[in-house]
């Protein structure tokens, strides 16, 4: 059974004195920013990456970016989870089992990521373009269900409202409604800790759609066959390679989700 100690009940977000011009006056006042940290993921007591994130849910971002490397394949394969502050950043110490261990071991990608960061450490074509894994088709969510969601969006983003910068991930169900939420300054990031807590809580992922406040890259498709999640919805644009990977591993890709209107760029049982 996974042990976890040192968890950190970070805000997500910083108040800081600033100055502010509006209407020919300027004011000091207090302002919100998000936070922004370096966080270190060590397995094992080897360090494997450093990932510009806010420093919130970093247990479940440990999970969902240990799933979609490939470095565990089932949560049964992480003992135990340890997140320390430094006076630096914050350090997540794994401990994971010896069989996938020697797996890390033997992948190269240790790297530093910022926050955008999608394929921080790749050192050669062979290794950017991953396999992802078929997920089973399914029907596209209903109109009603997307538009309810992206309607809802801005009111479930408490760091957003707070800082204005940050990214979020939504686990929506069938109807809509909002499941599980995570907020990161990265859309990657974001999508890891959704995943993570997803796997924590078993929550299944056969009906209802992801939703993320960002565009649709590969990586962010990339990560949704990892949750075997079938239904993808962006607010923003998808990329020619998350089109292409959409198609080749049966998820239904949706973009530029707005009010009143979106783009569906693949349905799998078309």
């Amino acid at each position: 059974m996974m042990h976890t100690s040192g968890v950190n009940q970070n805000t997500g977000y910083l108040t800081v004195k600033t100055q502010q011009w509006r209407n020919q006056v300027l004011q000091s006042r207090d302002d919100q920013v998000v936070e922004e940290t370096p966080v270190a993921l060590v397995y094992n007591g080897i360090s494997h990456a450093v990932m510009m994130t806010t420093p919130c849910d970093l247990e479940d971002f440990a999970i969902g970016f240990s799933t979609t490397e490939g470095i565990i394949d089932d949560l049964s394969q992480i003992y135990d989870i340890e997140v320390t502050e430094h006076p630096k950043g914050f350090e997540i110490s794994l401990r994971i089992s010896s069989e996938r261990m020697q797996t890390l071991k033997s992948y190269k990608r240790n790297m530093t990521g910022n926050s955008g960061c999608g394929l921080c450490g790749v050192d050669s074509l062979d290794a950017a373009i991953r396999p992802g894994r078929k997920v089973k088709k399914t029907q596209l969510p209903s109109a009603a269900a997307i538009q309810k969601a992206v309607n809802s969006l801005a009111s479930w983003q408490h760091i957003q409202q707070q800082t204005g910068a940050c990214h979020a991930a939504v686990w929506c169900d069938a109807q809509g409604d909002k499941v599980l939420l995570r907020e990161d300054v990265g859309r990657h990031n974001a999508f890891d800790k959704l995943i993570g807590a997803m796997l924590t809580a078993q929550q299944g992922t056969d009906d209802g759609f992801a939703l993320i406040s960002s565009r649709a890259s590969y990586e962010m498709v990339h990560k949704a066959s990892f949750l075997q999640c079938a239904n993808l919805v962006a607010v923003s644009a998808p990329t020619s390679l998350a089109i292409a990977q959409a198609r080749q591993l049966n998820i239904n890709l949706v973009g530029f989700a707005r009010s009143g209107k979106y783009n569906i760029y693949h349905c799998s049982t078309n």
